[in-house]
């Protein structure tokens, strides 16, 4: 008898988790948008990676942003699913797809203000949150995350400086497209949420373990 009732505890669970995994990529996902279509967008900001050249392809052609999210990310889902494994490729599609939805949603959404350092600062925040949530729950919305956990299997570089390098190209675009004090200002919103990417992901973790520090006194 016990052995036919585990796997019903063990069923929910993994349940549960699947369920808190795809709600941690939605809020991620839709952060994102937000983060882009109503700070970053419309003061011609952009954002690193595949995001940031979809938003230089949708100013220069006039397309919808989530268009080229989705469109730009799907070869390296179709890499990542062969190369690193189907559970990762699935929670990007569903990442990216939510993203790209959400982005077309908002687009017609005024921006919260005009403001240039404004912008860059809650949009990199925003941003970075997003980016946290979805990494922390498995997987990913930019397709140069992807090439570099690759190509750092074949190179000395982490995947850090690798989408360094990357972004700090598709960054200098943007000068030769919106104006060098709009990539200032668009290096200015990679970095804080490159960093609230970091805090989004360890934050929790110091957090325990300094509340576990403090009860054990």
């Amino acid at each position: 008898m016990e052995g036919k009732v585990l796997p019903g505890p063990r069923k929910r669970t993994k349940k549960r988790r699947i369920f808190m995994r795809t709600l941690a990529i939605m809020i991620g996902a839709v952060l994102v948008a937000v983060g882009l279509e109503i700070f970053l967008v419309p003061n011609n900001i952009i954002d690193g990676g595949v995001t940031g050249l979809s938003i230089m392809m949708s100013h220069l052609t006039g397309l919808k942003l989530g268009l080229f999210l989705f469109i730009l990310n799907l070869p390296f889902l179709i890499i990542g699913y062969n190369q690193i494994g189907k559970t990762f490729a699935i929670s990007t599609l569903f990442g990216v797809a939510v993203m790209s939805v959400g982005t077309a949603l908002l687009h017609d959404v005024p921006s919260l203000t005009e403001d240039l350092l404004l912008s860059a600062v809650f949009g990199g925040i925003i941003v970075g949150i997003g980016v946290g949530l979805v990494i922390r729950a498995g997987g990913s919305l930019d397709g140069t995350e992807i090439v570099a956990i690759l190509l750092t299997k074949k190179s000395p570089f982490s995947v850090g400086e690798v989408v360094m390098f990357f972004n700090l190209f598709i960054l200098g675009s943007a000068g030769f497209i919106f104006g060098w004090d709009r990539a200032m200002y668009s290096l200015i919103a990679y970095y804080i949420a490159y960093k609230m990417i970091d805090l989004t992901m360890v934050g929790l973790e110091q957090s325990r373990s300094v509340y576990i520090i403090r009860s054990r006194r």
